[in-house]
């Protein structure tokens, strides 16, 4: 049973993972089960919501039951109830986007977008998944990992997206050592071009970071010189307070009173 209960996650992590529909063979090849199996237990998710496939036996997708379960996640997480107004204020005082994400496997996932205070159409970035190595919110977090917790994600698979991305172990691993000293990670053109990234982690009442959260936006903004300190302080004193939020050092203080 556990076994296929593992099988069935990395189908749907598959199917999660950026293209968006997959034939029976390409999912077979991707999690490395064979076809036939891949196909019955497709049929099983399909039965209870968790793919639907294409008229006329084509490619899946993920079903609907997924966006239900995601949402469930979203309403339950209390990192993303607290950042909530913290990440609008953030937003207003910086003028700019502001990420709150979480760390699922070897990526980040967005759990709160507040929007930049302006009149320009934006898209809302919640569920977006990026991998830790491409973005200040992975680096901020991963920074202040455990060790072997840190090292299992140094040792593994670091995805490029563009040139500027950086997969190498070592110059990883000194990125995340600044991050952590400096307080804030900085992203510049990882993800996406022309865009950068500063964020902060944020911690729990047990001190393990839990998520991260930072500001977002095109890359001669937020790297300019000068503006770029000024947006750092913002960020770390929110995620401060947002760590203050989800008791984070309350255990500490308790210690010491005792």
């Amino acid at each position: 049973m556990t076994r296929a209960v593992d099988r069935a996650v990395r189908m749907l992590l598959a199917l999660a993972s950026g293209t968006p529909r997959l034939g029976v063979s390409e999912i077979s090849e991707l999690v490395e089960v064979p076809k036939p199996t891949v196909y019955t237990m497709l049929r099983t998710l399909e039965r209870h919501g968790l793919v639907v496939q294409e008229a006329g036996g084509g490619k899946y997708a993920l079903g609907p039951a997924v966006l239900q379960l995601g949402n469930a996640y979203l309403d339950g997480s209390q990192l993303r109830a607290r950042a909530a107004s913290w990440a609008d204020l953030l937003a207003r005082q910086a003028g700019e986007a502001v990420w709150v994400g979480v760390l699922s496997g070897h990526n980040v996932v967005v759990v709160h977008h507040a929007f930049r205070p302006d009149d320009l159409v934006q898209i809302l970035e919640v569920g977006a998944a990026v991998p830790w190595n491409a973005c200040a919110l992975g680096h901020a977090i991963v920074a202040n990992l455990a060790d072997d917790a840190q090292k299992t994600l140094l040792d593994g698979p670091a995805q490029r997206l563009t040139g500027r991305t950086v997969t190498d172990p070592e110059a990883l691993r000194e990125a995340l050592t600044a991050a952590r000293e400096r307080g804030y990670a900085v992203e510049d053109q990882e993800a996406t071009l022309g865009d950068a990234g500063l964020a902060a982690p944020v911690f729990d009442w047990s001190g393990r970071a839990v998520g991260a959260l930072g500001v977002v936006g095109p890359a001669e903004r937020l790297l300019e010189a000068g503006r770029q300190g000024q947006l750092a302080e913002a960020v770390r004193s929110t995620a401060r307070a947002l760590s203050r939020d989800l008791g984070a050092g309350r255990v500490a203080g308790a210690a010491g009173g005792g």
